[in-house]
């Protein structure tokens, strides 16, 4: 027995090793990324968007909307007291969701830690969540920007911009705290991800994983969407698992999936977004984010590659 022990904890360091270094460069260096964003860039970036306002945009505002939603660093409980922030300024609820959406699903950490995957799956990644924050302002400025007598779609009373913590005089200081901060934020589960994806290379087959997300590729994207939501627990922590998956045959539809719904319908977002959408428009997100996945999977699986 102690000899089984010792050889199945060698072959588990050796997993374990292999996915560190495989992966920890792109976790470093998207910490380094996402701290200098929000230390010198963050207040700059929300500061475009208000001055975009000014510029007679209309629908295609949306687009740079989006692009900024991706460019900052924030988290959802980041994000909505900004956008409330921007509301209060006359921001358009459509470049409002497109923000929103897209930064949800991506900001320039995530990006860069995604490059992990490959280029394939770094390109999808972010045409995706870009084309799901301009999808979700298109959808919110024809269904509901243009109704007579509408009530505001977003409902931010119950939220107010936190303190900024970014503060220190000392500009290198400052951005060690955010480094810090960031450290502590996505080191557990930077860790838990890769001790997950060593448990799944040692014990599951790669035949297993073909067959589920590779061979019955429709099957496969409907298998992403629905284990989307319980292991994303952090965007960070899902990477070494994708990893894993993908180096066994998951396709790379059912990988755009399972990035999609993973973020965007996080238990620990779900329930801010029910908040400020209130339970009707909030089964109508939940729609939304499923039927976008879903289609870009198809997509990809079935027509690109």
């Amino acid at each position: 027995m102690p000899e089984v022990l010792h050889r199945e904890l060698i072959f588990l360091w050796y997993y374990f090793s292999i996915m560190v270094s495989l992966i920890a460069r792109f976790w470093i260096f998207g910490m380094i990324l996402g701290s200098l964003i929000s230390v010198f860039g963050k207040e700059k970036l929300h500061s475009l968007l208000t001055a975009m306002r000014n510029k007679n945009l209309g629908a295609m505002g949306i687009i740079p909307a989006a692009l900024i939603g991706i460019a900052s660093p924030l988290c959802m409980f980041g994000t909505i007291p900004i956008s409330a922030s921007l509301a209060e300024k006359g921001i358009e609820e459509d470049w409002l969701a497109a923000f929103m959406m897209s930064s949800v699903l991506l900001n320039p950490q995530l990006l860069f830690y995604s490059a992990a995957l490959g280029n394939a799956a770094l390109a999808i990644r972010f045409a995706s969540s870009l084309l799901c924050g301009i999808a979700a302002g298109l959808l919110v400025r024809f269904f509901f920007c243009g109704r007579a007598n509408r009530k505001k779609l977003f409902n931010f009373a119950r939220f107010t911009e936190a303190e900024n913590r970014d503060t220190d005089p000392n500009l290198f200081l400052r951005f060690l705290k955010s480094l810090f901060r960031n450290l502590k934020a996505t080191g557990p589960a930077f860790l838990i991800g890769i001790c997950l994806a060593t448990l799944f290379q040692r014990y599951i087959p790669a035949d297993a994983v073909a067959a589920l997300f590779g061979r019955q590729r429709g099957f496969g994207l409907l298998m992403a969407a629905s284990i989307g939501v319980p292991l994303h627990i952090c965007g960070g922590g899902a990477i070494p698992l994708l990893l894993a998956w993908m180096q066994y045959g998951m396709s790379l539809g059912a990988a755009a999936v399972f990035m999609i719904t993973g973020p965007a319908m996080r238990i620990t977002n779900l329930g801010a977004v029910k908040i400020i959408l209130g339970m009707k428009n909030f089964a109508l997100y939940i729609a939304f984010a499923v039927f976008f996945a879903l289609s870009v999977g198809f997509l990809i699986d079935f027509v690109l590659w």
